[in-house]
């Protein structure tokens, strides 16, 4: 299960790491790069489905779900790159008829380890990232309470753990249609972590570090980060609204717009040292004021 926007030649690498034994599904959200004719000119055995609009990923993820005939579901990014047999060796996982939903190693594009495993979210860890803690001590338990993928790697075998990254998930399924759906309220981000916290309801999520995958992390916020960014904080925001209440949402929001304000500063600062002419800073100081506004 692919959804697209506008990554025309990443979803073509995508589709060529899918091996033909697999049921394929690509549910384009209105790209105007020529995404769905790619699909239609070079892959004609995917089962395409075009939208008139951008629905989202979760919307789209459930729309393309009810094109599938399966009994597992992977819902993979169209800039996610399958290493050869790691679809198989994903589904191996759902042998054990108690497995609900498993995740492979994501992998950046020079193939170093990327985080894609995580324990359930909490104000404290919004706190740790949105105050550089998590950064400055990445393999501390307490400043960084979130990410959870360094320790699982190391292990270097099938681990438990609350949730992986809708880059790469895959869903227990009957007739093609999830044991939960995305919930969709949630445009971009963090629908994943407000599925996997419904999934894990019904059974056991892991982390398979044999099947990997690369991932050009944040394809289709890449244009404009900012955008990102503000998606991102919104989909914290409404999942803590969804989960704990309005007050933790708010909260949240709080510390979202703290983060925002801490690296507008440190951006105006390396702005100024470089005698006003970084471009690079001059682009994320405008990008964080836009955060901060949100």
């Amino acid at each position: 299960m692919i959804v697209s926007f506008n990554t025309r030649e990443k979803l073509k690498k995508c589709l060529q790491c899918i091996e033909p034994v697999h049921e394929t599904i690509v549910v384009d959200n209105a790209s105007i790069d020529g995404s769905a004719e790619m699909v239609r000119r070079e892959f004609p055995q995917v089962k395409l489905v075009v939208n008139s609009t951008n629905c989202g990923f979760g919307p789209a993820n459930n729309q393309g779900c009810r094109h599938a005939t399966g009994d597992k579901v992977l819902f993979l990014n169209s800039d996610a790159y399958a290493d050869p047999g790691a679809i198989s060796l994903l589904a191996e996982a759902f042998d054990d008829a108690s497995i609900v939903a498993a995740g492979g190693m994501l992998l950046n594009p020079d193939r170093s380890l990327q985080q894609s495993t995580a324990n359930e979210l909490t104000l404290w860890a919004v706190l740790c990232e949105q105050t550089y803690l998590e950064k400055i001590f990445p393999r501390s338990s307490v400043f960084s309470p979130y990410w959870t993928t360094i320790q699982l790697a190391a292990k270097d075998s099938v681990s438990r753990t609350p949730q992986v990254m809708g880059a790469c998930l895959m869903v227990r399924a009957i007739a093609g249609r999830p044991v939960e759906e995305f919930d969709e309220r949630y445009f971009l981000y963090c629908e994943d972590t407000d599925l996997c916290k419904r999934l894990a309801q019904h059974g056991p999520i892991i982390y398979v570090p044999d099947a990997k995958f690369v991932h050009d992390l944040g394809s289709s916020s890449a244009k404009d980060p900012a955008v990102g960014i503000i998606r991102y904080n919104r989909g914290k925001e409404l999942y803590f609204r969804i989960h704990h209440g309005a007050l933790a949402s708010s909260l949240c929001l709080i510390l979202d717009r703290l983060g925002a304000l801490l690296r507008l500063f440190a951006w105006m600062a390396k702005f100024v040292l470089s005698g006003f002419r970084s471009q690079r800073s001059r682009t994320q100081v405008s990008a964080f004021w836009r955060v901060l506004r949100g």
